[in-house]
């Protein structure tokens, strides 16, 4: 028999939905705002069958034993660092494994920001997992989510918890993007994050880290909208507004330590970027 709740040393918090629609009228919350959310050890027997979707977005993080999600047809085992994430009106299933039933935490969000936060995830029909990086980062979020409404339901909970869940739905949109350690990318990243003063070949980066010259472009692009020089270049202009901000030195010496010899050509690629030459950029007031 398969049960929603009800498991040993559960937590549940489920916010009436009376709180729930006059949040959804109000400013802040009517954009994102945490409906449900809870966390449920070893939750023997769990499963959910719900064929026209729940009205809110579901978010479920797996993080001991195993569990299954159906939607779309697709039948998808979930694991320990699985995130499941269901938009709201998706026909799904899921639930425990028999063997080894799942610890979850997990958020019903609602608003008019989810679905732009659920898409930037990389959550599509047919494939509603994600496989998490940062899966202590995002339990955290989740952690506080429900001890916030375990303390109250008042208006300024809910603002409170509205950011938590911006913030957990930002953080599995990041996470699909960053690079694992030791993986091509990140040694590629590491690279020139060590070598801002320096000058890099694509071809000489891609053989230094086993991948073909395009594969890394790919990779680049994916994870930072640009290629790889472009990303050398970002990280030279990222040291020379720190250089700018906090020392005296003279824009051709932080042309020098950004690896560029020539501070004119160095004061052109940074007023690109910033739309300031460097001497106007330490003018300006900050902070």
């Amino acid at each position: 028999m398969e049960r929603a709740d009800g498991f040993d040393h559960q937590r549940l918090e489920v916010v009436p939905r009376p709180l729930v629609e006059a949040a959804l009228a109000r400013g802040v919350t009517r954009r994102i705002l945490v409906t449900d959310a809870g966390y449920f050890p070893r939750a023997d027997h769990h499963g959910r069958h719900r064929i026209a979707g729940a009205p809110e977005t579901i978010v479920i993080v797996c993080v001991g034993g195993s569990g299954w999600l159906e939607s779309d047809g697709v039948l998808t085992r979930v694991g320990p660092g699985g995130a499941v994430v269901i938009p709201g009106g998706t026909p799904h299933s899921y639930g425990a494994s028999e063997a080894d039933p799942w610890t979850i935490w997990w958020a019903h969000v609602r608003g008019t920001d989810v679905a732009e936060l659920v898409e930037a995830s990389g959550i599509r029909p047919g494939n509603l997992v994600l496989s998490l990086r940062s899966i202590d980062r995002i339990t955290s979020l989740l952690d506080e989510i429900v001890t916030s409404l375990e303390r109250d339901m008042t208006p300024a909970r809910l603002v409170a918890t509205s950011g938590m869940a911006w913030r957990l739905l930002t953080q599995l949109a990041v996470d699909r993007l960053l690079p694992e350690d030791g993986t091509p990318l990140e040694r590629a990243m590491r690279y020139l994050q060590e070598r801002v003063d320096g000058h890099v070949q694509v071809a000489e980066l891609a053989a230094l880290v086993g991948i073909s010259p395009s594969h890394l472009a790919a990779l680049f692009r994916q994870a930072t909208g640009g290629g790889v020089l472009a990303h050398h270049l970002s990280l030279k202009m990222a040291r020379a507004r720190r250089l700018l901000d906090t020392t005296d030195l003279t824009v051709a010496e932080i042309a020098r330590q950004v690896g560029m010899d020539d501070p004119f050509y160095f004061s052109r690629q940074f007023r690109k970027i910033h739309g300031a030459s460097p001497t106007a950029y330490r003018d300006t007031r900050k902070g």
